[in-house]
């Protein structure tokens, strides 16, 4: 899908292989109380741990026939990455199908299913489709791909025609991040289905300007020009191809009170900063858990002040209490205040996670279009 990414994930399957040379063993077994039981089968192995999202790593226990095992605590239903640490060097569990892909640190997942009220949930609803789109990017100057969610019931030789939503991943993520570990689609299906969200299109295309900014990993987000040269190159990708390609192969509004754009982490900056110097795009914006946004607010939005307010219908910014980048965002709320900007602010339970960013689409779809 990505020219040059072929060197980029042969170390990681190294990394795997190296890992786990274990015999099959069950994939997490989920107890009806919400417990979790990681196996994994390593009888050469000294040490073994279990890195589970939102709890601590935690040492597991080796029986007679060399598996190891750890129970969580009763979790929260919610999906969970998860990743094994075997003697120091990390694992995926290759008895689990279910992945939480990443470009720089892939880990599987466990799905601790709760009830059918939760907007995440595989409910016996009607489902709309995902659909890959691939295409030349002359912006960033490689192959990629972007995909679009229809609602259910989308005809694509009806008149009628759809606001659309466009959503966009974190650092590290790509464009399956939102559907594949996000569940925006089954999100998107509860909430249509109970008629809480207006049936809209979501696009979800791959959120870098250049790939160069993943390829040597995290330092190089800390690298100023070439972090701004990502921003500026996704939003020509973003605004001048992924944007007039949807418009045209799919029934929608190109009304900007019928666009949307919201993401997490990265996507939540670059939402900020895309929406808030386009607001003859967007009228609806949304931010989760921003990171990266250049402190110098009045440098990033140079002609943002209150009379933004007559064409914004939406300004919703969320991040978790326990997020380290909580304090740049209530930073950035301040700012907006001080300039006569209506927003929406909340925090919530939670860190930098995708259990956080799922309940940020849950509570934001519903707001939107109307």
């Amino acid at each position: 899908m990505l020219r040059g990414m072929k060197s980029f994930y042969l170390p990681l399957a190294m990394v795997f292989a190296i890992s786990v040379s274990a015999q099959p063993t069950p994939a997490p077994e989920v107890q009806p109380d919400g417990r979790v039981i990681f196996r994994l089968k390593a009888p050469d192995a000294r040490d073994v741990r279990v890195q589970c999202e939102s709890l601590s790593a935690a040492k597991m226990e080796k029986d007679d026939q060399g598996v190891w095992s750890f129970t969580t605590p009763p979790l929260e239903p919610d999906y969970y990455g998860y990743s094994f640490v075997v003697d120091g060097v990390r694992a995926i569990d290759l008895n689990n199908p279910l992945m939480k892909y990443n470009l720089l640190n892939t880990e599987s997942q466990v799905h601790v299913p709760g009830p059918a009220s939760l907007p995440w949930e595989m409910n016996d609803v009607p489902h709309g489709v995902i659909h890959r789109h691939v295409y030349h990017s002359s912006a960033a100057g490689d192959d990629r791909a972007y995909f679009v969610y229809t609602p259910p019931g989308y005809d694509a030789a009806a008149t009628a025609r759809y606001p659309a939503l466009y959503l966009l991943h974190g650092y590290s993520d790509d464009a399956t991040g939102w559907w594949s570990v996000g569940q925006a689609n089954l999100i998107l299906d509860n909430l249509i289905a109970r008629k809480q969200a207006k049936p809209m299109i979501v696009v979800m295309p791959l959120g870098y300007g250049t790939m160069e900014i993943v390829w040597r990993g995290w330092a190089r987000v800390r690298q100023p020009d070439l972090w701004q040269r990502n921003v500026t190159q996704f939003r020509a990708t973003l605004l001048d191809e992924v944007l007039p390609q949807v418009e045209s192969a799919y029934r929608v509004s190109n009304d900007r009170k019928d666009r949307a754009i919201a993401g997490l982490s990265m996507g939540g900056s670059e939402s900020l900063t895309v929406g808030l110097n386009n607001l003859d795009r967007f009228a609806w914006i949304g931010a989760f858990s921003s990171g990266g946004l250049n402190s110098n607010f009045s440098n990033t939005f140079p002609a943002l002040d209150a009379t933004a307010n007559e064409r914004l219908r939406l300004l919703w910014i969320s991040c978790g209490k326990d997020d380290q980048l909580v304090e740049p965002n209530r930073e950035f709320v301040h700012w907006l205040e001080s300039k006569g900007l209506h927003y929406t602010w909340t925090e919530v339970p939670g860190v930098h996670s995708w259990r956080v960013w799922r309940r940020n689409l849950a509570t934001i779809a519903p707001l939107l279009f109307q």
